[in-house]
């Protein structure tokens, strides 16, 4: 049962790689534009400055607390539950396959039909998994 719990600890750093990738691209382009850091709070539009590698990197972090957050609580409900079968297993793995995927895509192209794709993919399966769970709880 342990191992069933290895998906939400490889999406969590996963999740603070790209916070080394976002502050590796970020603070270089923010001192690029104003050595004073609170100019970026005084003056919002010097954000829109920064170039398009700084955003994606800071918009796909975000990403990685948005939708993931159902993950990681369908993840512990199924483990506390003791319903962690091979199905959720392979769904769990695949969602996080899939999310490190779209993360790539994200801070490199930022092709927006392949990102949906993605994101659609990852969506449905954690659909399964919660409507597993629900049935066998239910």
């Amino acid at each position: 049962m342990s191992h069933f719990l290895m998906p939400v600890l490889v999406l969590i750093i996963w999740t603070l790689i790209m916070l080394l990738v976002m502050y590796k691209r970020r603070i270089p382009a923010m001192q690029a534009i104003s050595k004073r850091t609170q100019d970026f709070i005084d003056n919002p539009k010097l954000g829109e400055q920064m170039p398009a590698s700084a955003r994606w990197a800071a918009d796909n972090f975000n990403h990685l607390h948005e939708n993931p957050t159902i993950f990681y609580a369908l993840m512990l409900t199924i483990f506390l539950m003791e319903k962690a079968g091979p199905l959720a297993l392979y769904c769990a793995w695949g969602y996080v396959v899939i999310r490190v995927i779209h993360s790539i895509v994200q801070i490199t192209s930022n092709n927006v039909m392949v990102r949906f794709s993605l994101f659609l993919l990852s969506a449905i399966l954690l659909i399964i998994m919660a409507l597993s769970t629900a049935a066998k709880l239910f």
